[in-house]
């Protein structure tokens, strides 16, 4: 004999609602809209500054957003004299 075939779904066949992760993780939103704006005002700036860090970045084979944020971080802004560092910011990035 041959089983009975399932019963219909009641669905519209979409995604499931909670496949998604929350952008603040499993625990709960703590503090992460305030660093999600602290991050964007950190990062915003003119666009001419933008343009030369990008361009800088680019030279120096590093990402706008590594450069941005070694500017951050250190207050230093890097040139072909600091290999080291470059290097080593390069390492950190993922496979």
């Amino acid at each position: 004999m041959t089983e009975p075939a399932d019963p219909p779904r009641l669905s519209n066949n979409g995604p499931p609602l909670d496949d998604d992760p929350r952008p603040w993780g499993a625990k709960g939103i703590g503090t992460y809209f305030e660093w999600a704006a602290a991050q964007k005002q950190a990062f915003d700036v003119p666009y001419d500054i933008a343009l030369l860090r990008a361009r800088r970045a680019e030279k120096l084979g590093l990402t706008y957003d590594e450069y941005s944020l070694e500017i951050l971080e250190r207050g230093r802004f890097l040139n072909a004299e600091d290999a080291e560092r470059i290097a080593a910011i390069k390492r950190r990035r993922p496979l």
